[in-house]
């Protein structure tokens, strides 16, 4: 609905985010949904302000200026799905059961859509989604946090890297190789061996957007 106002009203984007604010308050305050600590380390005061920077930054991972074609349903679909796969490991079935409702939904608007282009209110409502129930899970491991960064923000990056460069369909198809590679590599892999590759590739990505030779972010 924020998103809508705002392009309507052509207002400033400070609105946008202060609707998502509003939102994640909202699934926090009174959903109880929250991250109270990471690894045995108590958050403390920090707690509220974590969950809600977690959840309004990976509301914005979907959030694209420019309009998109359906194609890229590809990779929340994809997240959604390794969301809903881990989800099952742990035993939390309303969150591996509302994953696959999300896939289902998105495939059904991909029909009804077909060939017509994506706008930033559905994007968006996708990376609310998908960071609520990547929020559900971090309360049981922090290391599902790899689930959003390296099967949607990754491949999307890259996508939106490739898509100038080569043709629309041929970046998605890399894009979602990568999504499904790092997907599959969580549930063959043990959880703390993924947790250094996690802080790793992390630490790698980071200090490779310093040199403008390897920047795409």
């Amino acid at each position: 609905m924020t998103t809508k106002l705002t392009q309507k009203f052509k207002l400033s984007s400070i609105w946008l985010i202060v609707g998502q604010i509003g939102a994640s308050l909202i699934i926090i305050l009174f959903g109880d949904l929250e991250v109270s600590y990471i690894n045995q380390i108590e958050l403390g005061f920090l707690t509220i302000p974590y969950s809600l920077l977690f959840l309004v930054g990976f509301t914005n991972v979907m959030n694209i200026e420019q309009e998109q074609q359906p194609l890229i349903l590809l990779l929340p679909c994809i997240s959604l799905l390794c969301l809903s796969t881990a989800a099952l490991i742990m035993g939390n079935s309303f969150v591996s059961i509302s994953g696959l409702f999300a896939v289902l939904t998105i495939m059904l608007c991909r029909s009804v859509l077909g060939g017509k282009v994506l706008g930033r209110p559905f994007t968006i409502s996708l990376g609310f989604v998908i960071a609520v129930l990547s929020l559900s899970l971090l309360k049981f491991s922090f290391v599902t946090i790899y689930i959003p960064i390296f099967t949607l923000a990754l491949p999307l990056a890259i996508y939106l890297f490739l898509q100038n460069k080569i043709t629309s369909a041929q970046s998605m198809i890399i894009s979602a190789s990568v999504a499904v590679l790092f997907g599959l590599l969580m549930f063959v892999i043990p959880f703390n061996v993924v947790w250094y590759m996690v802080v790793g590739a992390t630490v790698i990505l980071a200090i490779s957007q310093l040199s403008s030779k390897y920047r795409f972010i």
